[in-house]
């Protein structure tokens, strides 16, 4: 197995850097702190980062794309990215990954929520809350195909919402989960646009415990 002080030295050095700005910093995005060069360059050293330790390939790398592809400012996808960087470290350094070369089926939908509840308890809410968003709408479109819903409306995906309501029409989940997933789906979007003071961490809690509930009692 290859050594992964190398590569832990790197992700420390941006999850450090990342938490300096924070003390300093006014607002929860570091947006007083960082200049639009300073995010682009950690972002950039972020998704670095993740490829050299685990590839492309793996769920860290796909999670930080997704977070790249929310509609969010800057400093609110380096949030994101900062959080995934953290995970990753955490798991190099607890020996959670066999190898540097292991991928990890983006499928796995356990392996999204556990990051998302390890980052909201090591204090990044909003990027835990963005993760066990994405966790959610990725297992509704597999929902969607499982019950014959269009997986897109006029070339494009249907909206989370939308797919929500088709679900339930389809006879996929009850009306009651049809209410909590709309719920899930409004603090994931305050989440992915910044608006990071309408929740706290314990709602963020609540959000992944109940998604791991959810995806349990109806499998895809």
């Amino acid at each position: 197995m290859a050594d992964t002080d190398f590569f832990e030295k790197q992700l420390n050095d941006i999850v450090a850097e990342y938490d300096v700005a924070k003390t300093k910093s006014h607002h929860d995005d570091c947006s007083d702190i960082l200049k639009e060069q300073d995010v682009k360059a950690l972002q950039s050293r972020c998704l670095a980062a993740i490829d050299r330790a685990v590839g492309k390939n793996s769920v860290y790398y796909e999670t930080a794309n997704r977070v790249l592809n929310e509609q969010n400012h800057d400093w609110g996808h380096l949030a994101g990215l900062v959080g995934v960087v953290q995970s990753l470290l955490f798991d190099l350094r607890n020996g959670y990954l066999k190898s540097l070369e292991e991928l990890i089926h983006s499928d796995v939908f356990a392996d999204f929520l556990e990051m998302a509840e390890h980052l909201t308890d090591a204090g990044y809410k909003d990027a835990g809350a963005v993760i066990a968003g994405s966790t959610l709408e990725a297992h509704l479109r597999k929902l969607g195909l499982k019950h014959g819903v269009s997986a897109s409306s006029g070339g494009k995906p249907p909206k989370a919402d939308a797919l929500n309501a088709q679900i339930v029409k389809a006879g996929g989940y009850s009306k009651l989960d049809q209410k909590n997933v709309t719920a899930w789906l409004g603090l994931r979007n305050d989440a992915a646009h910044g608006n990071y003071t309408a929740y706290d961490k314990n709602q963020v809690g609540l959000l992944v415990s109940g998604i791991r509930d959810f995806i349990t009692r109806n499998p895809a």
